[in-house]
């Protein structure tokens, strides 16, 4: 990995294996993996850039911390996920055996405030969101048609590339940066304790993150009476921005003003 992909690589604990790769999962097995590509760097805390700020990726792409610290990076999310009624749901999936398994999640793919396409429905255990073919099999994004886009979500949208690999694994769902920009995720698991902001992360290329915890979205369910009674709350909902951030520390305040973003959609289906 410190030949190939990083350099500034410390500890084996900074990577963690694609579920792409044959051996992933495995225990015991004959062989172990040694290739670079089939690892990817975990997201660690990292402070906010300054405003509008354009930073180069050696600046922004600081190494995992290990030791125990909290998060710093914290933006206000304040909108509400646009409504999508259950009879929205429809199978985009290409599986042949697709209907004879349960799915574990929707996406949806918006640009600003209008939602583009069908939703796309996930039942293999990793799939792959891309801009064109053949840069993937899975969601292609390139291929939802929309009239009269903006120049801003024209540039955006060449610039989500390979995209992400979004997985369920044991312990969450997590999400690979594939793409050659930062993609953005705010998710309820993210979020500290006793804390109602959301967490907006910033994903560097060849970083990933555990957008959702399972275990800790039980915990936030059995909270969320109480302590999110004043207002609403998706917890099982998160939201993926491809290029562009929103908070404080950017122009746009909400997602819905992101060029670019995924909404994923958990089933109660673990």
């Amino acid at each position: 990995g410190k030949l190939f992909r990083w350099p500034d690589l410390q500890h084996p604990a900074e990577l963690k294996p694609l579920c792409e790769c044959q051996s992933f999962g495995v225990a015991d097995g004959p062989t172990v993996c040694c290739n670079p590509y089939h690892f990817s760097r975990l997201c660690g805390p990292e402070s906010p850039p300054p405003p509008y700020s354009r930073l180069s990726p050696n600046d922004e792409q600081k190494p995992l911390d290990l030791s125990d610290s909290t998060l710093s990076y914290t933006e206000t999310e304040a909108t509400n996920s646009p409504n999508v009624t259950p009879g929205d749901f429809s199978d985009a999936s290409t599986s042949p055996d697709a209907v004879k398994r349960s799915h574990w999640c929707n996406v949806a793919y918006w640009e600003h405030r209008t939602r583009v396409g069908r939703l796309y429905t996930v039942y293999e255990q990793s799939v792959s969101i891309f801009y064109d073919l053949p840069q993937g099999n899975g969601f292609c994004l390139g291929q939802l048609n929309l009239e009269n886009r903006s120049e801003t979500v024209r540039r955006t949208r060449s610039k989500i590339g390979y995209g992400i690999l979004l997985s369920k694994e044991p312990d969450g769902v997590w999400a690979y940066n594939r793409s050659e920009h930062p993609i953005f995720v705010n998710s309820p698991t993210l979020d500290i304790p006793n804390c109602r902001s959301l967490i907006v992360r910033k994903v560097m290329p060849g970083y990933s993150i555990k957008v959702f915890d399972y275990e800790k979205s039980c915990l936030l369910q059995h909270t969320a009476e109480l302590d999110y009674a004043d207002g609403p709350y998706d917890p099982n909902s998160v939201r993926i921005s491809f290029a562009k951030g929103w908070g404080p520390c950017y122009s746009r305040q909400f997602i819905t003003s992101c060029p670019c973003w995924l909404e994923i959609l958990l089933s109660n289906n673990r």
